[in-house]
């Protein structure tokens, strides 16, 4: 399937892009995000994350469809 992948924070840093679309056989948004994680090295585990399917939080476990675009969230510090 594919689905468009978005990156906010240090995750964008490190991917060196905003959003990307990805080709994946990963079925939830934890598998794409270990998929995601081998591949560019992230150093945050998937319990440090937070995502979304469209505008709406989801669990790791949530099963993705044929376009959705999902969004993953580190962990935010300010002062």
């Amino acid at each position: 399937m594919k689905i468009t992948v978005r990156y906010f924070a240090s995750l964008r840093e490190q991917r060196g892009c905003a959003e990307e679309l990805l080709e994946t056989d990963a079925g939830t948004a934890e598998a794409v995000y270990q998929v995601l994680r081998s591949k560019y090295g992230f150093t945050l585990t998937p319990e440090q994350v937070k995502f979304a399917v469209g505008t709406a939080y989801v669990p790791p476990d949530d099963a993705l469809s044929e376009g959705d675009e999902l969004t993953i969230l580190p962990p935010v510090s300010g002062g």
